[in-house]
C-alpha cells in the first residue's frame, strides 16, 4: 500500500487480515496510521515527501529485503519504468532488485521492466487526499522468489470529509 496520507479505515484493515506483512511505499500521513498498522501486522515502511521528522525518525527512506528468495527494493517517490527517478535509475543499474515498489504517484500500476529484469509495482494511493478517483492497494504472495495471487484491491472512490 502508498499514500494513506493520514486515512486508514476498516476496509484498508479488513484486506490485510490474510497478509503476513504490510508494506507501506510512503506518505503515511500521521503516527496513529503507522501505529494501526504496526498494531495489526508486521510493517515495513519508508518515509514519503509529505511524512514529517517523527515519522522519518522511525522509518527509512529505503528498504532492501529479500522475501522468500526475492530480492525487493520500496521506495517513496521512484518514477515508472521508462522514467525512473534519477537516483533510482542510478541504484537500479548497479543493483536491480527483483521487485521494485514506490509510491506517490496515487497511480496503480503493475508491470515488467525487462531492462531491469524486474517487476514493478505502484500500488496507487489507499487515502482519501489526491487526485485519484478510486483507492486502491495491492496484495499478493511471494513464493520461491516468485509474485503470485497478485490482486488490485479497490477500496472505494475516494470521498473526502467536507
Amino acid at each position: 500500500m502508498s499514500d494513506t496520507h493520514s486515512y486508514i479505515d476498516d476496509a484498508i484493515l479488513h484486506h490485510l487480515d490474510s497478509c503476513d506483512e504490510i508494506w507501506h511505499a510512503g506518505d503515511i500521513g500521521a503516527m496513529d496510521v503507522l501505529d494501526k498498522l504496526t498494531a495489526h501486522k508486521p510493517t515495513r515502511v519508508v518515509w514519503g515527501n509529505i511524512d514529517d521528522a517523527a515519522m522519518r525518525a522511525v522509518t527509512k527512506e529505503n528498504l532492501r529485503w529479500n522475501c522468500e528468495g526475492l530480492n525487493i527494493w520500496m521506495t517513496h517517490i521512484g518514477g515508472r519504468p521508462g522514467n525512473y527517478a534519477t537516483p533510482v535509475r542510478q541504484e537500479l543499474r548497479a543493483n536491480p532488485p527483483g521487485l521494485f515498489i514506490c509510491g506517490h504517484s496515487h497511480i496503480c500500476m503493475v508491470k515488467m521492466d525487462s531492462t531491469h529484469n524486474m517487476i514493478y509495482m505502484n500500488p496507487g494511493a489507499a487515502g482519501r487526499h489526491g487526485f485519484h478517483q478510486m483507492r486502491t492497494m495491492l496484495r499478493f504472495d511471494v513464493i520461491d522468489g516468485k509474485i503470485a495471487a497478485l490482486e488490485v484491491i479497490e477500496l472505494g472512490k475516494r470521498v473526502q470529509k467536507a
